[in-house]
């Protein structure tokens, strides 16, 4: 009888673990947003996106962020920095494209928000095609 109680405990276990893994997976989700076009005038005063906020209606109270794929569209030859901003910190961007992981386990439902600073010299660009789509657990 013992050998039969413990078979029993595996199987619930098994099982257990598979709703646990089924859980995990239906809790990550991901949601993208698009936000207007930044005109960058200065090397000393940075520009700022409109903040870049889940959806009304995405299920993000609780979520976490995992990694951000980002996208912007700069004049070509323009010498910006860049930043993709969450309210606790910023992380540099390069190049028109990218994915970061350097937010994770940061507020997914806390807006995020692109920073632009011209580089000393450079004359005014406007910022456009700025897209975020983020993943979050």
């Amino acid at each position: 009888m013992p050998s039969m109680l413990s078979g029993w405990l595996k199987v619930v276990g098994v099982v257990g673990g598979f709703l646990s893994i089924i859980g995990a997976a239906q809790a990550a989700g991901s949601w993208s947003a698009s936000v207007p076009s930044v005109m960058v005038a200065m090397s000393d005063r940075e520009s700022r996106s409109q903040p870049i906020a889940p959806p009304n209606g995405a299920p993000v109270p609780d979520g976490m962020l995992d990694r951000i794929h980002w996208r912007l569209e700069a004049p070509p030859g323009a010498a910006i920095n860049a930043w993709l901003c969450h309210p606790e910190q910023c992380v540099a961007l390069s190049g028109g494209r990218g994915t970061i992981t350097q937010l994770a386990g940061r507020q997914a439902d806390a807006p995020l928000q692109f920073r632009f600073a011209l580089r000393p010299g450079q004359r005014p660009v406007r910022v456009q095609g700025l897209n975020v789509i983020v993943n979050y657990q």
